[in-house]
């Protein structure tokens, strides 16, 4: 049986770290959603005359959306350890380009498309068998899988972990600021918004390590009595 675990929260949380330990203790590929619609961005610009990587063509209308969603059905996905790979070719080496980056917010907000792209992903996971992570993974996009988890963090713990990464060039109060700013966002939009779902295992990860948020997750995993898949069965993180 194929399981799909997936895991919702605030950013910061520490979701993708966590993701992708469980994938790698549960034998499991860790999927991260957001690249289908960065690789549909991508696609789009390719359309439009643009290279491998998305530069160079025409712009993309963004206000025909009827084109867009028509376009986002004709594309064929897969997903693996290697990542995104679109119409048979592996494009996860093009999708953080400063082009895809520039127009992947307003055609991931287009709500047929995060409908459609719902259903490409779930037909991926269920083939495969992942550990995901996002804002809408328990309550949209995998709302019966039996591995929900909503894994949170106080604001305070966030931006100490993003500050302590040193990759921002913003100080501590300013990445904060943001945090709280993106919380906001992600809680009220009109499609795929941030919230708990009824039946997740809620976990506050801002008094513990890595190690032992892994260690919760699996154990709850395991405990289901439905999952013998992984890898040392029993151990932990």
């Amino acid at each position: 049986m194929k399981i799909i675990v997936a895991i919702d929260g605030p950013a910061g949380a520490g979701k993708s770290t966590i993701a992708k330990k469980l994938a790698e203790k549960l034998n499991l590929v860790f999927m991260n959603t957001g690249s289908f619609y960065r690789g549909l961005t991508l696609m789009l610009l390719r359309s439009k005359g643009a290279d491998a990587a998305g530069s160079g063509g025409e712009k993309v209308d963004l206000k025909d959306t009827q084109a867009v969603i028509d376009f986002t059905e004709t594309l064929s996905f897969e997903y693996s350890s290697e990542g995104l790979s679109i119409n048979g070719e592996n494009v996860e080496k093009y999708l953080r380009t400063d082009t895809v980056e520039s127009i992947v917010s307003p055609v991931s907000a287009i709500p047929e498309v995060r409908r459609i792209l719902n259903k490409k992903i779930r037909a991926v996971a269920e083939k495969t068998g992942v550990v995901c992570e996002g804002r809408d993974m328990t309550t949209v996009v995998f709302p019966d899988t039996p591995f929900k988890f909503y894994l949170d963090a106080s604001v305070e713990t966030r931006a100490m972990r993003r500050f302590a990464q040193g990759t921002s060039s913003l100080s501590l109060e300013e990445i904060r600021e943001s945090i709280e700013q993106r919380d906001a966002l992600d809680r009220n939009k009109v499609e795929g918004s941030l919230r708990i779902a009824p039946d997740a295992f809620y976990l506050d990860s801002s008094g513990l390590t890595i190690d032992e948020v892994c260690d919760i997750m699996l154990a709850e995993i395991l405990g289901k009595g439905i999952y013998n898949g992984a890898e040392g069965s029993g151990k932990g993180c």
